[in-house]
């Protein structure tokens, strides 16, 4: 099947149902004026930064959270509804984790726990539920300038959801901002842009096998999307990441601005150089995942901040429009 007979069966299914992890209302970073962001699970790369590992994987998941079980002895309700029993892992008398490869996914076990000690990441919403949360804050839009954002995990990997539901917001007079790494077919672009009014992606490293190492893939799919995406006169803001040791270089950081300024022709509203947060450690314990980013929590926070505004500084000499951190006035 192609991708337009895809879409076109797509386009009758009007139960299409997306797995969100999070709806986060009133927000102001990631586009302008106040705005919904609307969280996709699912990523194709694994940034090893990564403060949303719920947000890895297209499945729902159980999330652990042992500090907060009441006791086996005095609930076990999670045992009792799980198909597969041996999947909860009792120690000291408190549910640790789960055996995720017997796990079936069923999400039993988190329904019925009165104390939230296992979670759901992630839900299942139709469309229509999702723009009622969205519609119940449109004079806030009209207000501010501000609107929807669409961001995960990367909403691409659902992305025939997301046609759907910025389909919704266009016909309701929205604004649409769509959060993407762009590691996904270029193609998709042609059928999801039409209805996004702003881009906003990241260059990770300008070095495809330190991106690689770092993100899992190489850099050529997202760097060609980006370019597309500037032909396409997409209004777009990019942004940095930027990690101690990981991409914090001043050769790294020169080689991004001389990418803007050749191949994008510095057509962007914003270039945003982010600092590097110690984020979500407690959410990789609740899925049985390690923290990968120790190391770079050694680094004082005062001083990941002057670098940033020293990189920032470094890119305006290119006449890069960088700055440090984001803004929603754009």
């Amino acid at each position: 099947m192609t991708l337009l007979e895809e879409v076109n069966c797509l386009l009758t299914e009007l139960d299409i149902k997306g797995v969100i992890f999070n709806i986060q209302r009133y927000t102001i970073h990631d586009g302008p004026g106040i705005r919904t962001e609307v969280f996709f699970k699912g990523c194709p790369l694994r940034c090893k930064w990564c403060s949303n590992p719920e947000s890895l994987n297209t499945e729902r998941e159980v999330g652990v959270y042992s500090e907060r079980c009441i006791g086996f002895d005095k609930c076990g309700y999670c045992v009792a509804v799980c198909p597969e029993p041996e999947t909860i892992l009792i120690q000291d008398n408190t549910v640790w984790q789960v055996d995720r490869e017997k796990c079936t996914g069923c999400l039993k076990c988190a329904e019925s726990c009165p104390a939230n000690a296992l979670i759901s990441w992630g839900r299942n919403m139709s469309v229509a539920e999702v723009m009622a949360i969205i519609e119940a804050d449109r004079d806030f839009y009209e207000k501010s300038g501000g609107g929807v954002t669409l961001s995960g995990g990367d909403v691409l990997m659902q992305w025939e959801f997301a046609l759907q539901l910025l389909k919704q917001c266009k016909k309701s007079g929205i604004h649409t901002c769509l959060e993407s790494s762009l590691h996904y077919r270029s193609e998709v672009l042609d059928f999801i842009y039409p209805f996004v009014d702003l881009i906003i992606t990241d260059i990770k490293h300008m070095n495809a096998d330190i991106h690689k190492t770092y993100t899992g893939a190489g850099n050529e799919l997202v760097l060609d999307n980006i370019k597309k995406t500037v032909a396409m006169n997409k209004p777009l803001i990019l942004r940095v990441p930027i990690v101690p040791g990981v991409n914090d270089s001043e050769e790294n950081v020169r080689a991004t601005a001389e990418f803007i300024v050749n191949d994008l022709q510095n057509r962007m509203l914003q270039v945003q150089l982010l600092p590097y947060r110690p984020l979500g450690e407690e959410k990789y314990h609740s899925l049985g995942m390690v923290y990968p980013m120790q190391d770079a929590n050694s680094v004082e926070r005062k001083i990941r901040e002057e670098k940033i505004l020293y990189l920032a500084d470094i890119m305006q000499a290119y006449g890069v429009p960088a700055q440090a951190g984001t803004t929603n006035r754009i």
